[in-house]
């Protein structure tokens, strides 16, 4: 099966969670600059939402554009994957409305571990369809260092929720800062 359909079906979600995320947020209802100072938080916790999709969007189009093939299990896994950054508008809201309260952000850290978990099935079901192991994506995602370490600040995040908001939101943010550095792996992969 081609992988086309795929593709444009996930980029149209995350065009859709990206247009909810903007549309949650309210406009102030005054003309000053001091207006803006309650929906701060709110704009805050946008942007590094928008950053992370931004990021998944375009790993997205690096892993699709590294295979050949797409199959049954490769389709779910995608789902799976679309299904915890659809709940990015949700926790991105909840946090910022609540200025950053201990159990916003916790579970912000949540759908953004379980969006970083969900990557993995994807990756396997899209290498076993396209060669297995010995596949030039196999070879290019080995050693994945960035993914596990972001897994651990994930977690990390999540804890330090409960003790101190700003250092988990300083975790989320540095594994953003990390992935904001391209994955050349997979381009060099396909140059080889």
């Amino acid at each position: 099966m081609g992988k086309g359909r795929m593709e444009a079906f996930s980029d149209g979600v995350l065009a859709v969670i990206i247009t909810i995320m903007v549309l949650e947020m309210k406009v102030p209802s005054g003309a000053n600059l001091a207006a803006l100072a309650p929906v701060l938080p709110v704009f805050l916790v946008y942007v590094l939402s928008f950053i992370y999709l931004a990021i998944y969007w375009n790993n997205h189009h690096h892993l699709l554009h590294s295979v050949e093939h797409i199959s049954g299990p490769a389709m779910w896994a995608n789902l799976h994957l679309l299904f915890w950054l659809s709940l990015i508008p949700f926790v991105t809201g909840w946090m910022g409305e609540n200025h950053y309260a201990a159990v916003p952000t916790a579970v912000y850290g949540v759908v953004l571990l379980l969006a970083a978990v969900a990557w993995q099935p994807l990756q396997r079901s899209l290498i076993a369809a396209n060669g297995g192991r010995d596949s030039r994506l196999a070879k290019a995602v080995s050693g994945d260092i960035k993914g596990k370490l972001s897994i651990v600040l994930y977690v990390l995040g999540i804890g330090l929720a409960f003790v101190n908001q700003w250092a988990s939101d300083a975790l989320y943010v540095l594994v953003a800062l990390l992935w904001l550095v391209p994955d050349r792996r997979i381009e060099r992969a396909l140059s080889e």
